[in-house]
């Protein structure tokens, strides 16, 4: 039986002692081992170990098994630095494990006084003669450091520790309440480069790009997404908008290029996601990728993907860095997947696109006041690896009869024309959805064959802008907290608080199950797909905390009607659509997740699947639908194999050739996160987080019960039997 640790057991502090041959070979080798989110600071997703390959990965067995000690959420990619690895678990602590047994070296609580902590990753940096060895994350919008060997924190950085990251936006920082991302950011030098989640308002931060000293935490140079006077870029945005509109952030992940000292980011939408008229431009550099040299923070080229985004169409996934074969020479290449489903490849060096890219014509008949930029770039070689359309005839077989009529019939009568068609005051179609394409981590390369694979999911979304009702008569608390969900909740709860299973939850019994403190966190920093509503005054949510223990109070209705005056004074706001079948299945027919193979030297597709399945019907006999809810982090090997975990609680390794699945090992949790792949001793191990939630569903929906409680996550490694 392989060794099982519970991470709350009490063991003594461990040195944590690091092999000089361990470094030598990662300067050789980066990806040999497993030192950054992502593998190396690349963020290539990709091992150039290859003991594990297509000959034995049926033979994978459990060598050690670590439980998180709770029930929370855990997506996180663990890091490993020559013998030991380190983990997020145990109520949010970082933990030290012996990456060969599991055995629990240290841990250091977060004591996090918000949901802001490290979710997906950590940093680590270590001086160039390996004495000084420092892990680097963010909690609770603080920049953070504690010693790698000891666990203990590192209080000569920053003020006592802790560089707040709210600091040196140009913002009043007591009004951001999101400012660091859930990824860990690059290390370069002794620099650490961090890019930001931000939230999803209108009052949100910028998503500015900075790099801090590691030694002594002051910042050393930042590039400003919204450009401020003087900037390139800073045409693209009405005058000083910098001071106001946020968003345009690097929230999924950054590469460097360590050998040019070039920093890759991809930027998200500006802010607010589906109505612009206060941001009138191209908006760069929103829904870009964006060359920085890494030691100026200058920058050196950028592409736009989206010009003036209304539809939250991200860059959500780190850029991948690989070289190919084009026109007979090698050349170094950056490629970049969106929400929208377009691939996109640029050389590393130039940012001159390796095939032709088109300016296209877009629908124009937008809102008052909104200027839709006239075309859009289309990538004309690369085939896309989501659907971008959907109408009627392609709703999911697996619907009852009723349903399909009722969905028809709103189809029908919506605004679809396409993937860059405007939200209005009308049902708009949204394909492949604000929440489609990619997501973080869904992307990863065979650096030296020049091969991408990338998850996508297909869900469309159904937008619809609408005003702010106005506050009801009266002056209770209870009225105004009505006023206050009518103005930000009911959009996507719904007007009597019913909500939409699985993404969306009712509000009804929201008080029976969570706690008030629970619900302020939830409201003041997001959770899941809810986005931050930090900038609410305390006043008003104390408000809305009376209204919501009221159920029986009645909800104001939002209106359509365009009032008169300066549309850029104006929020209009929509739900983010996600359209979910009663059953919780997307509303359109499988295959909802696949995993799509790319030649990158031809720029051909070379293989395409549906990539996991929704158990309920795979016990019926229905197969090839692909996961649903992926958040799927697949990581490439030299082993020619594809290792990755789904939501349906299933770890698989896939032949990189071909697709076709190798070996498959059911867990007890859903898996979202990324694997690790590392040697120890001359072993090569593969790490699967299993915790990402409870179960597939959220909510009790016809055939599929709700979670009966959390499930204990756990970290298990495998590995070739002796």
């Amino acid at each position: 039986m392989p060794p099982r640790h519970n991470l709350l057991s009490s063991l003594a502090f461990t040195s944590v002692l690091i092999a000089t041959s361990a470094f030598a070979q990662t300067a050789a080798d980066p990806h040999a081992t497993w030192r950054a989110y992502g593998g190396s600071e690349d963020g290539t997703q990709y091992s150039s170990l290859k003991q594990i390959d297509r000959t034995n990965v049926s033979h994978l067995q459990e060598a050690w098994r670590v439980s998180t000690g709770d029930g929370r959420g855990y997506v996180f990619n663990p890091l490993i630095i020559g013998t030991t690895m380190y983990v997020l678990a145990q109520d949010n602590s970082i933990v030290a494990l012996d990456a060969g047994t599991g055995k629990q070296l240290w841990s250091h609580p977060l004591q996090a006084k918000t949901p802001l902590v490290p979710t997906r990753g950590l940093a680590y940096w270590q001086s160039t003669d390996g004495k000084d060895q420092r892990l680097i994350f963010a909690v609770d919008n603080q920049l953070r450091e504690i010693n790698a060997a000891t666990g203990k924190s590192i209080t000569s950085f920053g003020k006592e520790g802790n560089v707040d990251l709210r600091e040196g936006l140009g913002r009043d920082i007591n009004k951001l309440t999101l400012v660091q991302s859930y990824n860990p950011g690059r290390v370069f030098g002794d620099l650490i480069i961090l890019g930001s989640a931000t939230n999803e308002e209108y009052d949100s931060a910028p998503g500015d790009i900075r790099a801090y000293n590691v030694l002594t935490g002051k910042m050393t140079w930042i590039f400003h997404t919204i450009p401020h006077p003087g900037e390139y870029g800073y045409d693209t945005w009405p005058k000083d908008a910098w001071k106001t509109v946020g968003g345009a952030n690097a929230w999924g992940g950054m590469a460097l290029d360590v050998k040019r000292g070039i920093l890759y980011v991809p930027t998200a939408s500006p802010k607010y996601n589906f109505y612009g008229a206060n941001r009138t431009g191209s908006n760069l550099y929103g829904d870009s990728l964006i060359a920085i040299n890494a030691n100026t923070g200058k920058r050196i080229w950028h592409f736009q993907m989206v010009h003036h985004d209304i539809w939250d169409y991200d860059n959500p996934n780190t850029p991948m860095l690989l070289t190919v074969k084009h026109n007979g020479k090698d050349v170094d290449v950056v490629a970049q997947t969106s929400k929208t489903g377009y691939l996109w490849v640029f050389d590393r060096v130039t940012g001159k696109s390796l095939w032709p890219i088109e300016e296209k014509p877009v629908p124009q008949d937008a809102m008052p006041g909104e200027h839709v930029s006239p075309t859009q770039p289309v990538p004309t070689k690369l085939e896309p690896f989501s659907r971008q359309t959907f109408t009627s005839k392609d709703l999911s077989p697996y619907l009852s009869p009723e349903e399909h009529a009722l969905l028809k019939k709103q189809i029908d009568a919506a605004r679809n024309e396409g993937i860059f068609t405007p939200p209005t005051t009308k049902d708009t179609v949204e394909m492949p959805g604000n929440n489609g394409g990619v997501n973080y981590g869904g992307a990863a390369v065979d650096p030296t064959h020049g091969y991408l694979y990338v998850v996508s999911k297909d869900l469309p979304a159904m937008l619809k802008l609408q005003l702010p009702p106005a506050v009801p008569v009266g002056n209770t608390p209870e009225a105004r907290g009505a006023g206050v969900y009518a103005n930000t909740c009911s959009l996507c709860h719904g007007t009597n608080r019913e909500g939409k299973a699985p993404v969306i939850p009712t509000l009804v019994d929201i008080n029976k199950r969570l706690t008030e403190e629970q619900i302020r966190q939830t409201v003041r920093y997001g959770k899941n797909q809810m986005p931050s509503f930090g900038s609410l005054p305390t006043a008003q949510v104390d408000d809305l905390m009376k209204f919501l223990k009221n159920p029986g109070l009645p909800i104001i209705e939002s209106t359509n009607a365009v009032p008169s005056g300066d549309p850029a004074t104006l929020r209009y706001r929509s739900g983010f659509g996600f359209m979910f079948a009663e059953s919780g299945l997307p509303v359109i027919a499988p295959p909802w997740a696949t995993l799509t193979a790319y030649d990158l030297n031809t720029g051909n597709v070379r293989w395409k699947i549906p990539l996991g399945e929704v158990p309920e019907l795979a016990a019926k006999g229905i197969t090839n639908t692909g996961a649903h809810f992926p958040k799927v982090n697949p990581v490439v090997t030299a082993g020619g194999l594809i290792f990755t975990g789904t939501r349906d609680r299933k770890i698989r390794a896939l032949d990189a050739a071909t697709g076709k699945v190798l070996w498959e090992h059911e867990v007890d949790a859903a898996l979202e996160g990324m694997p690790a792949i590392y040697e120890i001793n001359g072993k090569e191990y593969v790490v699967f987080c299993a915790a990402a939630r409870a179960t597939t569903y959220t909510h009790a929906v016809p055939g599929h019960p709700a979670a009966q409680g959390p499930i204990p996550g756990a970290y298990i490694a495998f590995t070739l039997p002796n």
